[in-house]
């Protein structure tokens, strides 16, 4: 790992990354000292003894190099990553190079920025089958032109390796639900953000990583992670909408929490950093939140809190203000209508409704949308002998939506 004078970053961000905070915390879980920790997260990490070895790579579920440790000369690694809760990414790994920094022009980072552009503008509208391959291979490449590269040039090529770790988690999480599969891919993303030393994109990845612990009910883990997002967020001037969509990450877990309440004074705390004058500038990888995918949040929360009226309302107006080709989203807030008109005991909206949801993801398959269409069908049990829930259920389980759920 190339020493950039401030400390061993992918080691920390593999330790915070899995819930130790503190490195009292993490030295406790490996029964060792702080000292022993603190040296370990230096400029110059001392190669990790046999026993200790096996207890890094256990807790933490990455090899000693990924980990930012470099084997002393004739030594190799004695153990390998356990496969734990972090086990080591299936998504990708480094790609071994031939580790030659400054081989390549400060040109090479604007063509790779510009391939992880691309992915972020091609997720909106192409298969996660089809796009998630590519993400993987270029964050390999990324990889091999981080040892290939120095100074300005290393970094930014490092911020495009975090987003497109972040990307390849997203169409895990979200995409194809496989929120293990994106633990290990945002663990990866986050010691990028370290190498790129961006703590605002460092933000982003860990209220990513909140979800996980949140869409469980897992409360207390969902909270920890964001108020590590908000930490990182206080180290470099954020702009509100960063700062409305952490609001709005941490008022999603507490909706699936079962605490609304607290979920909509979050919301309606972010409505009001939107309203502020005071911008900053806005990261371009930040383009998955807006103010209509605000309301779409919020819909869904009044829904949950059974505030039926207001949540329709709020829904409608998500609708109508969405930007053209935010597909998937749409299919996500069709789902959320849908649900309003169940719960209010209006089948035939509700089946309307979750009609056109099923024909938005036969064009733009999203994972999250799918399943906010099967929670409107358990929903509308009560009705399945009507006409309109059996027309639903020959488009829910019609050939092709069948055979394409399987396959994703």
């Amino acid at each position: 790992m190339p020493k950039s004078g401030t400390g061993n970053r992918r080691l920390v961000a593999a330790r915070v990354a899995a819930g130790y905070r503190s490195q009292e915390a993490f030295a406790a879980a490996l029964d060792v000292t702080v000292r022993q920790v603190g040296r370990w997260e230096s400029d110059t990490p001392p190669w990790p003894q046999p026993t200790y070895q096996e207890r890094l790579t256990r807790l933490l579920g990455q090899s000693l190099t990924d980990l930012g440790f470099t084997p002393p000369p004739g030594r190799s690694e004695t153990a390998t990553p356990h496969p734990g809760r972090l086990a080591a990414p299936r998504s990708a790994g480094p790609v071994p190079s031939q580790g030659r920094p400054g081989v390549h022009p400060a040109s090479v980072a604007d063509h790779y920025a510009g391939i992880t552009a691309a992915h972020r503008g091609l997720y909106w509208t192409v298969a996660p089958s089809a796009l998630h391959p590519s993400v993987l291979a270029h964050a390999n490449l990324g990889h091999v032109l981080l040892q290939e590269t120095a100074g300005a040039t290393r970094q930014r090529i490092a911020t495009a390796l975090a987003e497109t770790y972040l990307l390849a988690g997203r169409i895990e999480f979200f995409d194809v639900q496989q929120p293990e599969r994106a633990a290990d891919t945002w663990v990866r993303a986050l010691q990028a953000a370290g190498e790129a030393d961006d703590p605002l994109l460092g933000s982003a990845i860990l209220a990513h990583t909140a979800f996980i612990p949140g869409w469980r009910q897992q409360r207390d883990e969902a909270v920890e992670r964001m108020t590590a997002a908000r930490t990182y967020a206080r180290r470099k001037p954020a702009s509100p909408l960063h700062l409305a969509w952490l609001d709005t990450v941490e008022a999603e877990c507490e909706t699936r929490c079962g605490n609304t309440r607290t979920a909509l004074h979050l919301l309606r705390h972010a409505e009001t950093l939107l309203d502020s004058d005071d911008r900053p500038g806005v990261p371009e990888w930040l383009n998955w939140f807006s103010p209509s995918r605000l309301a779409a949040f919020k819909g869904n929360t009044e829904l949950k809190a059974g505030l039926l009226p207001q949540a329709r309302d709020t829904l409608l107006g998500a609708l109508d203000t969405l930007p053209a080709g935010e597909d998937k989203q749409k299919s996500v807030i069709l789902g959320d209508l849908a649900a309003v008109e169940a719960a209010a005991k209006r089948p035939e909206e509700a089946c309307a409704y979750a009609l056109r949801a099923l024909a938005q993801l036969q064009k733009t398959w999203y994972a999250t949308g799918m399943e906010r269409v099967r929670e409107v069908r358990r929903a509308l049990m009560p009705w399945h002998h009507e006409p309109c829930v059996r027309d639903l259920d020959d488009q829910l389980y019609g050939w092709e939506t069948t055979v394409s759920a399987l396959a994703r």
